[in-house]
């Protein structure tokens, strides 16, 4: 049986960036993936970096971590992530008081600049002035999130790291007074870990409870348009003012027991905005779903064709672009902060989702759990363990 310090389930950005971390230490690590070409969040992602939103001591140290972290990023990982800045623009609906919604954002440490409807649709010329009024805007990070992914991957295979494709079918743990060290069993083979790190997004709570290990960690459905590169010139990325997935999240999350049983709808929500990338790729979407069964599907025409006709309000010219339904799992946890750490009682056993500003907070969290790894102290990483919630 082959035997690693540190097994990685899961290589979408969060795995990627923590095996990338913990080789970089010296520790031997396998990452597991299930899929070759990976159909996950980090795939889908608006690529955004929201630096300016810390609203407590401990998000904004993590924003200035992460923006420190992104900016050596390309250069450290020896390929590009396509890290710059872009205009955000947050569109508040025409029936909705433009003050009322400035004034919510003053609890941020950059709070956005609040904007007449000429001075957003002059920001950005596709807006649907009819349909707003007013917007705020913002100075955000952007990031290619899937070739960031890659590039962690390749370090992470320069420096000796292994990664395997096959789905991982159970965790064969133990309580900590029980000694060996765990296993995960997969399609393939079994592999024994010093350590074993759950980094499988919308997957891990249901992967651990394959393995009797309670987790108070959540996903959601997310479904949006993915079109190829387009003539069409989009300046900004553009999100609404008052987004409904956050509310969505804090009600979901009420009962616990009710993520256990499969086919609870707790819920659905439609955020339209729009980005997109260098290569004139764009992102339209999104909806999000509160749905416990992980393998739950939904009808893509009827999905589609809501997200075109919502988008079609705000931004008429890009909802009837060439694109293709999408859908993933998102992980979120019931604070909005990630679950990161040892889960209690459990031998080797970590977590590392659930992050809610992930594309900011994953680079300098990964890096900070590597140098816990080897025994330093990190006293983020102390409030965001899986604890808090016992």
């Amino acid at each position: 049986m082959n035997s690693y310090d540190w097994i990685v389930i899961g290589a979408g950005i969060t795995g990627a960036a923590i095996a990338y971390e913990l080789s970089q230490k010296g520790f031997s690590v396998l990452l597991l993936e299930q899929n070759a070409i990976p159909n996950n969040a980090t795939r889908y992602s608006y690529g955004g970096l929201a630096f300016w939103s810390g609203t407590t001591p401990l998000t904004r140290q993590l924003c200035d971590r992460g923006l420190a972290r992104h900016r050596v990023l390309s250069a450290e990982l020896e390929a590009d992530t396509e890290f710059r800045e872009l205009d955000l623009l947050l569109t508040i609906p025409r029936d909705i008081d433009p003050q009322g919604t400035a004034a919510a954002y003053s609890r941020f440490a950059t709070p956005p600049q609040l904007l007449r409807v000429d001075e957003a649709c002059e920001l950005e010329p596709l807006l649907n002035r009819e349909a707003i009024s007013g917007a705020l805007t913002v100075k955000h990070g952007h990031i290619h999130p899937d070739k960031t992914r890659q590039a962690y991957i390749q370090a992470f295979v320069r420096l000796g790291g292994e990664i395997q494709i096959a789905r991982v079918l159970e965790l064969e743990a133990t309580w900590k007074s029980q000694q060996p060290n765990p296993r995960v069993k997969t399609t393939k083979e079994t592999y024994q870990g010093g350590n074993v790190i759950v980094c499988a997004g919308g997957f891990s709570r249901e992967l651990l409870r394959k393995s009797a290990i309670p987790i108070q960690l959540y996903f959601t459905h997310a479904e949006i348009i993915e079109t190829p590169a387009v003539d069409v010139k989009l300046r900004t990325l553009v999100m609404p003012a008052v987004l409904q997935r956050f509310r969505l999240e804090a009600e979901s999350t009420h009962t616990d027991e009710l993520w256990n049983q499969q086919g609870n709808d707790l819920g659905s929500i439609l955020d339209a905005g729009a980005v997109q990338f260098q290569d004139g790729s764009l992102r339209l979407g999104q909806i999000s779903r509160a749905f416990t069964d992980t393998n739950a599907t939904f009808n893509a025409t009827a999905s589609e064709t809501l997200l075109r006709q919502n988008l079609g309000e705000i931004l008429p010219a890009l909802a009837n672009l060439p694109g293709t339904w999408r859908n993933c799992l998102v992980a979120f946890s019931k604070d909005s902060l990630p679950l990161i750490g040892e889960i209690p009682g459990w031998q080797g056993i970590y977590i590392f989702s659930g992050f809610s500003n992930p594309l900011v907070f994953i680079p300098p969290l990964a890096q900070g759990f590597a140098n816990f790894a080897i025994g330093n102290k990190d006293e983020i990483l102390s409030q965001l363990s899986p604890s808090r919630f016992q």
